[in-house]
C-alpha cells in the first residue's frame, strides 16, 4: 500500500538536496528514488503527480526535480473552486477577510516605517483621485494595493496566502460594492467619499504605533462599509 503523502515527503525532504539560497530541494533522479523508497517507478510517479498538482513540486528541464512551497497561484485556486462549488460563500469571505486585516493591522502597527506610512498615504490618495476623476478602476486597484501593502509589512507567510486568496475571490465583489457605495454615499465638500477617505484613520492609526488603534480603525473601516448598505469589502 502506498505511503501516506504527509510520510512521503517526510521521506522525500531526507532524500533531497537543499538549493542555495532558495527555499527548494533538489530531488534524486526517479530511479534512485524509487529504489531507496522502495516504490515501483509507476507509484512513485502518481505521488509526484499528485505533489505537483497541489503546487510543492516542479520540475526544470535539463536540471531536475524540485520541492517547494506553492505560490499564492494554490490557495486562489483552492479558494475559487470551493466558492464555484457553494462550499464558501461570499459573506463567509467578507468576514474572514475582516477578521484578518484587523489583524493584520494591529500586527503592524509595531513594526510600519515612515516610507511605509508614505506609501500607504500615498495609495490612499490615488483612491481620492481616482474616485474623484470617474477612474474607478484605477481607485479599485489602489485600494487593492493599500490591504496588500499593509499585509506585507506584517510578511507572515500565512496571512500573505489568506490574503491572497480573498483579495482574489472578492475582486469582482470588491468592484461592485465600490460602485455600490458611490451611488448612495454622498462625497463632502472638496468631493471627497468616505469610502476611500476611511482609510486614512488607519493609516493615521498606523503611525501612532498603537496596535490597538490600528485594530478599531481598521474595524471601523469595515463598519462604515456596513453602514452604506453593503457588505464589508
Amino acid at each position: 500500500m502506498a505511503e501516506p503523502l504527509e510520510a512521503l515527503v517526510s521521506r522525500l525532504i531526507e532524500l533531497s538536496t537543499p538549493e542555495p539560497d532558495t527555499t527548494a530541494r533538489r530531488l534524486p533522479p526517479e530511479r534512485e528514488l524509487g529504489d531507496a523508497l522502495e516504490m515501483s517507478r509507476g507509484a512513485l510517479r502518481e505521488q509526484l503527480a499528485v505533489l505537483e498538482r497541489l503546487g510543492f513540486l516542479y520540475r526544470t528541464q535539463g536540471r531536475g526535480t524540485y520541492l517547494d512551497a506553492p505560490g499564492d497561484d494554490f490557495v486562489r485556486s483552492w479558494f475559487t473552486i470551493s466558492r464555484q462549488l457553494g462550499h464558501l460563500t461570499d459573506q463567509q469571505f467578507a468576514r474572514s477577510r475582516m477578521l484578518l486585516e484587523e489583524t493584520v493591522a494591529e500586527a503592524a502597527a509595531s513594526l510600519v516605517t515612515e516610507e511605509q506610512l508614505a506609501l500607504l498615504r500615498a495609495d490612499v490618495d490615488r483612491m481620492i483621485e481616482s474616485t474623484r476623476s470617474g477612474d474607478h478602476e484605477a481607485a479599485l486597484e489602489a485600494d487593492v494595493m493599500f490591504h496588500s501593502r499593509l499585509n506585507a509589512i506584517v510578511d507572515d507567510p500565512i496571512f500573505r496566502l489568506m490574503h491572497a486568496g480573498f483579495s482574489h475571490v472578492l475582486r469582482e465583489a470588491i468592484r461592485t460594492r465600490r460602485l455600490q457605495a458611490i451611488a448612495v454615499e454622498e462625497p463632502d465638500e472638496h468631493g471627497v467619499r468616505n469610502t476611500d477617505s476611511v482609510h486614512y484613520a488607519v493609516v493615521d492609526a498606523l503611525a501612532s504605533h498603537d496596535p490597538e488603534a490600528a485594530r478599531r480603525a481598521m474595524h471601523q473601516h469595515f463598519v462604515d462599509w456596513l453602514q452604506l448598505g453593503v457588505d464589508a469589502h
